[in-house]
């Protein structure tokens, strides 16, 4: 059995090139073990990047991605298509995973992100957070230890993106697997996380919610009035943060870069 503390994936001094661009740069971190981290930055900051690296499904130009040995990845992606010249049911799609789950299964799974109503129904007539939901079953029969998620609210409204978030930590509780999530809605993701890595290329800087909000290369990322909006929604835990395994950057680095895609 895993230990509270076991890392279930690690980048060490990581970078990714695309030709001659650089996408990312010097990237290390760990997610332990029923722990959510949410990657922020702005658009080409390389945060899809990392959650493509982290899936395997890109290779570092340097340092390396290590997973524990063992360990089930589940995957939302940010978007996906369907041929709506295809007719497909939530629950055949469902089931084009391997290996097939069970009925009950699919049906438990599916009143776990409260989405059972849509067993039946067209996946091509799912709104946006139906859709949201479905993935998640989806990935969640899976029994990942670790999920990843590429901005799970794209297209959802805002009290769809509330509710979502909520579900998420509720999921990262009851089952105790570890999330990396990439996001950009800052406030309301902040209030759902355990630990933020701020990204730019680089990591600009990194630690619990309640610290993010006031750290010099946050405001140079996102500007003061985001920080203030963001104390608002910051959580606190009861138990302790060791600010020593936060780090950080001076705020004039954080602007630097190429405005690649990712």
């Amino acid at each position: 059995m895993m230990k509270q503390s076991t890392a279930l994936l690690t980048f060490a001094d990581v970078g990714f090139h695309k030709r001659e661009r650089i996408i990312l740069k010097d990237i290390s971190f760990s997610v332990k073990k029923g722990e959510i981290l949410t990657i922020i930055g702005p658009n080409g900051a390389g945060k899809s990047t990392i959650a493509k690296l982290a899936l395997n499904l890109l290779t570092p130009t340097t340092g390396t991605v290590t997973r524990l040995p063992g360990c089930k990845i589940g995957y939302v992606p940010q978007k996906l298509f369907f041929d709506h010249t295809i007719p497909m049911t939530v629950s055949y799609f469902i089931n084009l995973i391997h290996p097939k789950p069970t009925k009950e299964s699919i049906q438990d799974t599916l009143a776990e992100v409260r989405a059972d109503y849509l067993l039946d129904q067209s996946i091509h007539r799912l709104s946006g957070g139906e859709l949201q939901r479905v993935l998640l079953a989806r990935a969640l029969l899976m029994e990942p230890d670790l999920m990843v998620l590429d901005e799970p609210a794209q297209g959802v409204d805002i009290i769809g993106q509330q509710e979502l978030y909520r579900l998420i930590r509720q999921i990262k509780e009851q089952r105790g697997c570890s999330i990396l999530m990439v996001s950009h809605d800052l406030h309301l993701v902040m209030a759902s996380t355990d630990t933020v890595l701020c990204v730019n290329q680089h990591i600009c800087c990194s630690g619990h919610p309640d610290k993010i909000g006031k750290d010099p290369a946050f405001f140079s990322l996102f500007g003061e009035p985001a920080s203030e909006e963001l104390a608002i929604y910051a959580h606190h835990h009861d138990h302790s943060h060791n600010p020593s395994s936060e780090q950080n950057c001076s705020a004039h680095t954080c602007n630097t870069g190429q405005n690649d895609k990712g």
